[in-house]
């Protein structure tokens, strides 16, 4: 065992590691799979194909989120497709013994927000899912990543992944938030200072006083976006508040178990004197409310800045820019905000937590949803639904004329009916601004906070959440 200072991802690396293969990857052991209903069935299909089963039932979880319908929950499903897909992972959950957190269970939602409110989400563990957001999970100092189908079929299989190693890039986040900057501004800070492929290669471990400042649901929100900065995984070390997070939750363990446990979990974080592959660092205080422009989320200003001209855009940047400004239709030059929208969304992975809700409501009572934009509110899991209503929050949007829905992953990925329309403008609280991302071909969508979301569907354009709270 090595006595030299070891990062998080150097020891949860070491103590998964089954076998070095002549691949020059490693054979992962996976401490905890989740699945769905899009990217499970093709997974399931082929290991039945095989005659295999699945090696260790107990260690997958599985929900409905990128499919349901958010306006109702009636069966079958009107879209035959969807109702298959869910059909199939009830078959599936069923004949492998695998637990499905679904929707008559109450505890239904997004798996990146029901996989930590379980519990199932613990410092120290492996965690994969056929999702590109799994990364999420990295907030309570887990390796976590998303796979493609064929891996899913592996670990369901073998329990185990061939990956190769990353580096690891140590985020230094100092200073400190000023009000009306969240999570979702600095992860989009991050990502425009490295690029949305300068993590390529790297496990992104966040550190410093504005994240070690940061609630766990903020810490989620910040690791969620790793992917989109290219980072197979982000983390964040465990610490006071991830313990307290995970105290009584479900899958936590109890009692005595949870007192061993914390000290085991202590033991994992990043040694004092770890040495990183690469270290960079951003000042919080410089980090304002941030609106994407483009068509990948790195394309971000912050609220006050103006939309970059092409005399001011590098040379190996000019193309992706000319294309975004194309696609987008904004005017060069312009500021961000005071940009039209036709329809707000606050949700998703991302931004779907009770802690979003919150912020969203505080702005959401200050006006009405302006004329012609549609909003929707769509909670992350039905515990969080559950909590949003008893505190009232739900009345709050409503009384705004904002939706109030069932949760799910809804505008995000619009797999589901809720979807923009044409060139609809969508201020959104999700994590991809790619071309037809929410739906329509040709949809445009503004990534932001939520309280900036908020903000936008009561102005009926991009304004600064400052100007409001």
């Amino acid at each position: 065992m090595s006595t030299s200072p070891l990062t998080l991802f150097q020891k949860v690396w070491d103590t998964h590691r089954v076998r070095d293969l002549p691949t020059g990857q490693t054979q992962l052991f996976i401490g905890t799979h989740l699945i769905h209903e899009v990217t499970s069935p093709q997974a399931f299909a082929m290991i039945r194909e095989l005659g295999l089963g699945v090696r260790f039932p107990k260690r997958t979880f599985a929900t409905v989120d990128h499919i349901v319908p958010t306006d109702t929950r009636i069966r079958p499903l009107s879209d035959p497709m969807a109702e298959t897909m869910m059909s199939e992972l009830e078959n599936n959950c069923r004949d492998f013994d695998i637990e499905l957190f679904d929707i008559a269970s109450g505890q239904q939602g997004i798996i990146h927000v029901i996989g930590p409110e379980q519990g199932l989400t613990q410092p120290g563990m492996t965690i994969a899912c056929g999702d590109s957001h799994t990364a999420t999970h990295g907030a309570f100092g887990a390796i976590a990543f998303g796979i493609g189908t064929s891996q899913v079929r592996d670990i369901l299989a073998t329990q185990t992944l061939a990956m190769a190693p990353l580096e690891v890039r140590q985020v230094n986040v100092t200073g400190k938030l000023g009000p009306g900057v969240y999570a979702k501004d600095v992860t989009l800070a991050i990502i425009r200072e490295l690029g949305v492929n300068g993590g390529v290669g790297y496990a992104y471990e966040y550190a410093g006083p504005v994240i070690e400042a940061m609630t766990m649901e903020e810490r989620m929100t910040l690791c969620n976006m790793a992917i989109e900065g290219g980072a197979r995984c982000g983390y964040v070390n465990p610490d006071e508040k991830t313990f307290d997070y995970l105290r009584g939750r479900p899958k936590a363990p109890q009692g005595e178990a949870f007192d061993r446990a914390v000290e085991v979990w202590r033991g994992v974080a990043t040694d004092p004197g770890a040495q990183f592959d690469d270290r960079v660092q951003l000042d919080g205080k410089d980090i304002e409310p941030t609106v994407t422009w483009g068509i990948n989320p790195a394309q971000n200003l912050g609220v006050n800045e103006r939309i970059p001209n092409m005399s001011e855009v590098p040379d190996e940047e000019r193309a992706s820019v000319a294309e975004a400004l194309e696609y987008m239709d904004l005017t060069p030059g312009k500021r961000i905000a005071g940009t039209p929208i036709d329809v707000a969304f606050i949700g998703s992975c991302t931004n779907g937590r009770i802690s979003d809700m919150r912020e969203a409501a505080r702005v959401a009572k200050t006006g009405k949803v302006g004329d012609g934009v549609r909003a929707l509110v769509v909670p992350g899991s039905h515990e969080v639904a559950k909590m949003a209503e008893d505190e009232g929050l739900d009345e709050i949007f409503r009384a705004a004329g904002f939706e109030w829905r069932e949760p799910g992953c809804s505008m995000c990925l619009a797999m589901n009916p809720d979807k923009l329309k044409g060139r609809e403008m969508c201020a959104s609280s999700s994590n991809r601004n790619f071309k037809g991302r929410q739906g329509s071909p040709t949809g445009r969508t503004l990534l932001m906070s939520p309280a900036m979301v908020a903000a936008a569907a009561i102005a009926g354009k991009v304004v600064d959440v400052r100007e409001v709270l």
